[in-house]
């Protein structure tokens, strides 16, 4: 009996991403692993958000209309390139103990939730939909990182970054996901496994959303004070026409 199509799309994104961070170990053997396990991330990124946003406002259907309805075969072969990635960072976060619970936490519910609507094929559209809300935000993410390691964080460049980080996050990720878990949850189609881990997907972004306020009330905080101190240099050579001795 042949195996089902969607195991042989899951294994070829597996070895995809695998070769990919294998490549990246070869290629940059100068940095830690940690540098190819996030330009796979990164990758997985901007592909994820450009594919699920394809099919979320294209190719359809409308996630926030037809939730529980059955997978098409676009829909299928996005979750199965997430769910590749998402197990192939799940195993590397463990084996090199790179993540808190919280967000293996984040990957395992992913992996049940595409694993389940591959198994049960339907759901997809809001499935996709959350790859879509929690992939947006990930380049910047993944940006900020290697902006840090290059030594260019501390400049416009990562100002603009953080800022599109903090407000796709709290718009996207929690503004739009609140509507789409409204959706689904008043649907009668979607299985409940399916609205109780998209509860949970919502729980953890509301705990990354506290500290990513903590972040950004901080880095404000940082840089009015900044600006403050520019400010009253300004002030005392204007009214003095030298600085003031402190």
């Amino acid at each position: 009996m042949a195996p089902h199509p969607s195991i042989l799309l899951f294994i070829l994104s597996l070895c995809g991403w695998l070769s990919l961070y294998a490549w990246s170990c070869h290629h940059y053997r100068e940095r830690a692993c940690e540098w190819s396990c996030r330009l796979v991330t990164l990758t997985h990124g901007v592909f994820a958000t450009c594919l699920s946003g394809y099919i979320g406002f294209i190719d359809g259907p409308w996630p926030m209309t037809y939730p529980g309805f059955p997978n098409t075969v676009l829909q299928v072969h996005v979750l199965c390139i997430s769910l590749g990635y998402f197990l192939f960072d799940l195993g590397w976060c463990v084996y090199f103990k790179a993540e808190g619970p919280l967000m293996l936490v984040h990957h395992s519910v992913s992996i049940l939730g595409i694993s389940a609507s591959l198994a049960l094929g339907e759901s997809a559209a809001e499935v996709n939909a959350v790859i879509f809300g929690s992939e947006l935000t990930n380049p910047f993410l993944q940006a900020r990182w290697f902006l840090r390691e290059k030594g260019l964080y501390p400049s416009l460049v990562g100002d603009v970054v953080d800022f599109l980080f903090v407000v796709l996050f709290t718009g996207v990720r929690i503004g739009v996901g609140a509507w789409l878990m409204y959706c689904v949850l008043l649907s009668p189609r979607p299985r409940v496994f399916i609205k109780v881990g998209g509860l949970i997907m919502y729980a953890v972004s509301c705990v990354f959303m506290v500290s990513i306020f903590r972040f950004a009330r901080r880095k404000t905080m940082k840089k009015y004070q900044a600006w403050r101190a520019w400010w009253n240099k300004e002030v005392d050579l204007n009214s003095n026409g030298y600085l003031k001795s402190h």
